[in-house]
């Protein structure tokens, strides 16, 4: 498969997968990863392996955080080398009824058009066990 253009990566980022997360699509979410694929929130030190353990952790995740979204994005983009950084508000409503809101960014590797490897950097708790 080609490499995706800078356009492309940004929309996969924005539009495929965090909206999907956003919108509590686990399996539109799950399908922008590789099936061997890697998610590891490094301020945690904790990694998600595999289509089962990432749909496994964002299942949890939706189902226990009522509101969410990110946004207000910034990205640098490496076409060449299929790597994109992305720095955005992460804001979650939480069953509680509290608020949470941090600034994140997330290292994503590219394979196929789909995340091979995200690295996530959190400001605050992790929500993604």
């Amino acid at each position: 498969m080609a490499n995706l253009t800078a356009e492309e990566m940004v929309a996969l980022v924005e539009q495929s997968y965090f909206a999907n997360v956003d919108g509590k699509n686990v399996d539109a979410a799950v399908a922008c990863f590789t099936e061997d694929a890697e998610l590891t929130v490094q301020t945690a030190h904790v990694t998600h392996r595999g289509h089962d353990e990432i749909r496994r952790m964002f299942s949890d995740f939706m189902r226990d955080t009522p509101v969410i979204y990110h946004g207000d994005y910034s990205h640098v983009v490496d076409v060449d080398n299929q790597l994109i950084a992305s720095q955005f508000i992460a804001r979650n409503k939480l069953s509680d009824g509290s608020e949470v809101s941090m600034r994140n960014c997330n290292f994503f590797v590219l394979q196929d058009g789909r995340f091979k490897k995200v690295t996530i950097y959190m400001s605050g708790d992790n929500p993604l066990v």
